[in-house]
């Protein structure tokens, strides 16, 4: 069973020697490799159980690194790395042959960022290769924001996970990549799109795939608690087809008055979208327990972090 801690010279020991490490970031705990490691990279693959069409972020820890791995920076991919990272920012570029195909699953880019954890930061700061670092949780299921996450569904497959407390934003980083010199979004996540617009201008938004995508984080399906079913809306559009003692809800900043309160979890009762952002994944979590087979989420306001979060739970609803 992994052993929990926070001892950076240990999770060294073990990434040099081809090993994973769950690392935290300010976005979710990551499945840490090396990067520059084709075999460590195939583990990643494994023990997340992760296609091998889906590819892989790669974490720096600083900006004159991304020299040494990718072939050109656009001006707009320069602005917003020098505004936005250390943080919830990835972007993708093209690489050059120091990253193995295997990261990029065959692609010509590599999607890169820096994250804003002090562990973490430290720890890319101590290692002579950057790690790729998809979440730390089986593929298709809720990503992890707390050590002990990671441990409760990877704890068998690796040795350390490095705690750095619960994660900050609670949901991924927002990709961008370029056609061209124009940016486009691939994932919506803890940079919005206000933000990123108001840095560099309009962008372009292309967010779900079925099959192949073109950024990690892209395939439709995704995000599920377990086996249960989750539906979009308000509870009483769907009486008829779901046992309602078998339903909960998730409602943005209060309770349904009709609906037994027991089953019921406010993401911020403030009407925070930052913070419904850091309670999504941990309350979706919470209700994957014996006995509940179906989740009622509402939406939340197409605006800031509201988007992140439909964009989550739409996937989640994707799944059968």
């Amino acid at each position: 069973m992994a052993v929990i801690g926070q001892d950076i010279d240990e999770a060294i020991r073990f990434l040099k020697d081809g090993n994973l490490v769950g690392i935290p970031t300010e976005t979710v705990y990551g499945l840490a490799g090396n990067a520059l490691d084709t075999e460590a990279v195939l583990k990643i693959f494994e023990v997340k159980e992760r296609p091998a069409f889906d590819p892989l972020i790669v974490h720096i820890g600083r900006f004159e690194a991304m020299s040494e791995f990718v072939i050109y920076v656009p001006e707009k991919a320069r602005k917003l790395a020098i505004n936005f990272w250390p943080g919830p920012l990835t972007l993708i570029l093209p690489k050059n042959k120091r990253i193995p195909e295997v990261v990029t699953s065959g692609l010509p880019t590599v999607a890169v960022r820096i994250p804003d954890h002090p562990l973490t930061l430290r720890l890319l700061n101590s290692l002579p290769f950057p790690l790729a670092a998809p979440s730390a949780n089986p593929f298709g299921y809720v990503s992890p924001t707390s050590a002990r996450h990671v441990a409760d569904q990877m704890g068998h497959k690796i040795s350390y996970i490095l705690d750095g407390g619960v994660c900050d934003i609670g949901i991924e980083s927002t990709i961008i990549g370029f056609e061209g010199q124009d940016p486009v979004i691939y994932r919506l996540g803890g940079k919005s799109i206000e933000e990123i617009e108001n840095l560099i201008g309009k962008v372009k938004t292309v967010l779900a795939s079925s099959s192949r995508p073109d950024a990690p984080g892209m395939l439709l399906a995704h995000y599920a608690p377990g086996s249960k079913k989750v539906l979009l809306g308000q509870w009483h559009e769907y009486q008829d087809q779901i046992n309602m003692h078998e339903t909960v809800l998730i409602r943005f900043k209060d309770t349904d008055e009709k609906f037994p309160l027991n089953r019921q979890a406010v993401l911020s009762e403030k009407g925070d979208l930052r913070e419904a952002a850091k309670n999504l994944f941990t309350t979706l979590r919470r209700f994957d327990i014996k006995g509940i087979s179906y989740i009622v989420a509402e939406l939340m306001p197409e605006e800031g972090f509201g988007r992140a979060i439909n964009d989550r739970l739409r996937r989640a609803a994707s799944v059968d």
